[in-house]
């Protein structure tokens, strides 16, 4: 049952860092993800290649997800991912609602990632 729970914890951190994939497919999914106009062809590519690599690594958490031998790993990357993001969100402030909803999204694939950690190292071991 614990494995179970692991793996559905990486599943939601997983499609929560897949979303951004969306912005892939142009600058309309860009904006709508942000709310805010991508105004250059430089940016474009900067956002879609932000998605591109946002898709690597939430396939990478959802592949850890069913591959216990690397789900370590993906509780660090993890980690990697969001802690700054919080850092730069709460440090810079005045963000827009878009935002709003990445941080609410990533609070709650932290909730997720201290069940996953803490069931992983200090969960009930099965025989």
């Amino acid at each position: 049952m614990v494995k179970h729970i692991i793996t559905a914890m990486l599943l939601i951190i997983a499609f929560i860092h897949l979303v951004p994939l969306m912005g892939v497919l142009g600058v309309d999914r860009l904006q709508s993800l942000y709310g805010e106009p991508i105004t250059s062809n430089t940016m474009e590519i900067l956002m879609r290649h932000r998605a591109v690599l946002f898709g690597i690594v939430g396939t990478f958490f959802a592949y850890a997800a069913f591959t216990p031998a690397y789900q370590p790993l993906a509780f660090v990357a993890a980690f990697a991912t969001m802690a700054p993001f919080f850092y730069l969100a709460f440090s810079v402030g005045n963000y827009n609602e878009a935002i709003q909803k990445i941080v609410t999204g990533d609070v709650i694939a932290s909730i997720a990632l201290v069940i996953a950690v803490g069931l992983y190292y200090f969960g009930p071991t099965q025989a």
